[in-house]
């Protein structure tokens, strides 16, 4: 009896001296900051981990009373790093404050988190901060595009496209602040902004979660930077350089300036970033007086946030983009004549409502609008003319584009519950209008052989006026299910519907991350999911086009065939939805002095992908009521837009990564991949050469890629070193005959392999009372000329020649921090 007196006695000792530590992890405008990471040790070394959930609590169950040690840390915000604290009896509610990541000085106090293993994502995310988009010497670092090769898996191919786990452009789901950013019209990433004002950029691939879709090869997601209770400006490269390139002239400008600050303190505030970009392009390869052309882009990014309540508030944004190019288009292979003058002009505003309730539950509404014009101008209105040497004439196309797009979003995080583990469940919607419009008068082009004899000639028949409209609409749900505390486990579903394909598709989700318990810092994960892309209406509308009329002639120059017809059809309720299939599986493990590797292996089947095939058989007409539409016409093919379109894709990547005294970091990756397509040429109305085996590589296929950067400290105070290191197979490349037709099948031949390595210093100081960085170094510091053109027809003595490039420059640049 005593015994078990004692014994009781004892547990409630016990029991009395547990404490409960809950707090809230904020931002500096009383944001909760979710997926923050904490960590409380004791005086005797015992550490406990806690991750702050979507409103940014969290809740330690402790032993004991006494003294702490706190950390926090999260991606893009300064850390808290152990913190001393007092702990006592009674449920006290700390508020723990995280500042965004700014400018980084010299500090051991101050110091932003390093990347960290991340058990909240069953999927391979990688993320780079501002701070890396800002100091990495990337190839023109006043590009956004052009900063997303530091990622692994992530490249950039001849045309500005960029391409993520060997995706094509249009096959990623590009996101402003939780908003459909992508062209409306093509659905690729031809928004601009100021890289100063990226806070964050995520890229995803892989069993996504079921909250993503319209984007089978990824997600790129871009958060921007906000203001606070402290007024903030600064600006960059405010001064022109002078280059030499043929001569000394003013190169490429490109001043930023950056605005944030309250417009009420405690209540709202602002963010605005202006990017001005002058580039001046030079042609090493043609004569001086034709060698150079220039552009100007504009763009202002402008965002706020307004705190209705603790529990309420409202996200709002506007980025404007307005672009000149003349002569758009000059290469050694394309004299002036041939080039296009290119205008364009965006807008894309938004508003968000963020409401917070007990129990992990938030509430988010919003609405975004964007709105593009496009225009092409051509120099003149004679033929294009392709010949084995290049090409002469004008462009042939003279355009009016307009697209748009309206977005309605509601996701909310349901009330948590437990039942064998914790449940976070995330339902939403998503509805959205797209419309496109067109003018556009084609006049036609011609192909030459060596001799200068005309082989095929193309004109264009009908109006190039139309518009399109599509309403698509997409729910989801997903659960995020922790059986415990190192192993979670995502199941979602997604349904997707729009009325160009007019059916409802159902995408199945899972995810799972494992830590094993026995192998500290570790993450394995991998999963599996099924996803649709998004319809395009650049597709939808061929066959509303222009359709081409094509005469084909001998070598002796008498007509062999034609004027032929040639024209877009779809036959209406055939077509299923694109779907792919990925697979994704890898190993994350932190390991000592901040050293991280990565490991990850990625495989994605694509069947049922929209594919235009010529349905005629020889040179017979088209069946009724097609053939009705063009009497007495010859016929040159009937492109049906079917679903025969098969991708698949490969990769294996290996990644090292290092954070050293959390202000400076290095990261080296290989990929080895595979893309292959049975559509790798688009068969449009303004793509000219023509193809009969359809089947290879795609244009973006690298199978051995290598790449390193770094921001490292140097034995001065105050200096930095920079580099930037890419190494990767040369794309492929078709061989195109005299008359326009693909030889030897399509992406036969590479260029060669590509190299550049890019290495600056950067002094950062303190002049009349302000902060300044000066970084000047060498881009491609091994001069190699990366070749991006080449003569591809056989019938030119110059076959196989390569042009184009750019070889070693000096750069600088400066930067004002603002006051001390």
């Amino acid at each position: 009896m005593r015994g078990s007196v004692l014994i009781f006695g004892l547990a409630c000792a016990s029991l009395s001296a547990q404490v409960r530590y809950p707090g809230r992890v904020m931002n500096e405008t009383q944001a909760p900051v979710a997926g923050a990471r904490l960590t409380l040790e004791s005086a005797t070394g015992h550490t406990v981990h806690r991750v702050a959930d979507v409103r940014g609590e969290f809740l330690f169950d402790l032993a004991s009373p006494g003294a702490y040690k706190l950390t926090v840390e999260k991606e893009g915000y300064f850390s808290i790093y152990r913190r001393a604290i007092e702990i006592t009896s009674g449920d006290q509610i700390s508020e723990v404050l995280l500042e965004h990541t700014q400018e980084i000085h010299e500090s051991v106090l101050v110091s932003a988190a390093p990347p960290a293993i991340d058990m909240d994502s069953t999927s391979g995310r990688q993320a780079i901060s501002g701070r890396e988009v800002i100091n990495v010497p990337y190839p023109n670092n006043n590009d956004l595009k052009s900063a997303m090769r530091i990622v692994p898996g992530v490249t950039r191919d001849t045309k500005n496209q960029i391409h993520i786990h060997g995706g094509g452009e249009e096959q990623v789901m590009y996101t402003l602040n939780g908003f459909n950013v992508s062209d409306p019209l093509t659905n690729r990433f031809d928004t601009r902004l100021s890289v100063e004002s990226v806070q964050e950029l995520t890229i995803a691939s892989g069993n996504l979660a079921a909250e993503f879709g319209k984007g089978s090869a990824g997600t790129m997601a871009l958060r921007t930077r906000s203001g606070d209770d402290k007024l903030r400006y600064g600006a960059t490269n405010f001064v022109p350089g002078i280059e030499n390139r043929k001569g000394l002239t003013i190169g490429d400008w490109t001043p930023r300036l950056n605005f944030s600050g309250p417009i009420r303190r405690g209540r709202a505030w602002f963010s605005d970033s202006v990017d001005v970009v002058y580039t001046k392009t030079v042609i090493t390869d043609l004569p001086k007086g034709e060698d150079r052309i220039s552009s100007w882009r504009l763009s202002n990014l402008l965002t706020g946030q307004v705190n209705l309540s603790p529990s309420n508030i409202l996200y709002t944004g506007f980025l404007a983009t307005v672009w000149t190019a003349p002569r758009t288009g000059l290469s050694v292979l394309d004299p002036y004549e041939t080039t296009v003058d290119r205008r364009s002009r965006q807008w894309f505003a938004y508003v968000k409502d963020q409401i917070y309730f007990g129990r992990s539950t938030v509430l988010e509404v919003g609405y975004a609008a964007n709105r593009t014009f496009g225009r092409e101008i051509p120099q003149g209105q004679e033929l294009a003319q392709f010949t084995p040497d290049g090409k002469r004439g004008n462009h042939f196309i003279d355009a009016v584009r307009n697209s748009g797009r309206d977005q309605i979003i509601a996701n909310g995080f349901l009330p948590t519950f437990v039942w064998n583990g914790g449940h976070q469940l995330k339902a939403g919607m998503d509805l959205d209008r797209v419309g496109y419009s067109q003018d556009v008068s084609r006049t036609g082009y011609e192909y030459f052989n060596q001799d200068g004899i005309r082989m095929r000639q193309t004109l264009f028949g009908g109006s190039g006026q139309l518009a399109r409209s599509n309403y698509e609409a997409a729910a989801f749900l997903q659960d995020s299910w922790r059986l415990r505390p190192g192993l979670l486990m995502e199941i979602g579903v997604r349904s997707d519907w729009g009325n160009l394909v007019r059916r409802w598709d159902f995408s199945p989700r899972l995810g799972l991350a494992w830590s094993p318990p026995w192998w500290e810092n570790t993450k394995i994960f991998g999963g599996f999911a099924r996803i649709f892309d998004a319809s395009s209406l650049r597709l939808f509308t061929r066959p509303m086009d222009q359709h081409a009329v094509t005469t084909y002639y001998h070598p002796s120059g008498a007509v062999a065939r034609g004027p032929a017809v040639a024209v877009f059809n779809i036959d209406p309720g055939r077509l299923l939805r694109p779907q792919y299939l990925n697979f994704s599986m890898g190993v994350e493990k932190q390991w000592f002095s901040s050293v991280a590797t990565r490991v990850e292996f990625l495989k994605r089947r694509g069947n049922r992908g929209f594919s235009f095939l010529n349905r005629l058989d020889g040179e017979g007409p088209p069946p009724d009521p097609i053939a009705a539409m063009y009497p007495g016409s010859i016929w040159d093919a009937l492109y049906n837009l079917t679903n025969d379109r098969v991708d698949n894709y490969r990769s294996v990547s290996f990644t090292l990564r290092q954070n050293i005294r959390r202000q400076y970091e290095w990261m080296a990756s290989y990929t080895f991949s595979e893309a292959l397509s049975n559509t790798v040429v688009d068969i449009n109305v303004d793509d000219p050469i023509s193809v009969l085996d359809n089947t290879g590589r795609m244009p973006w296929d690298t199978p051995h890629r290598v790449v390193s950067w770094a921001y490292l400290p140097t034995p001065w105070k105050n200096w930095a070193v920079s580099s930037y290191l890419e190494y990767r197979t040369g794309y492929p490349y078709n061989v195109v005959r005299d008359d326009g037709k693909v030889v030897g099948g399509v992406s036969s031949q590479r260029f060669p392999y590509y190299l550049e390595m890019n290495l600056h210093l950067e002094r950062r100081f303190q002049f009349r009372a302000n902060r300044w960085a000066f970084r000047f170094g060498a881009n491609n510091i091994t001069n190699r000329r990366n070749a991006d053109v080449v003569i591809n027809n056989p019938g030119s003595p110059r076959f196989g020649q390569f042009f184009g490039g750019v070889g070693r420059s000096i750069n600088f640049r400066i930067r004002w921090l603002g006051k001390v």
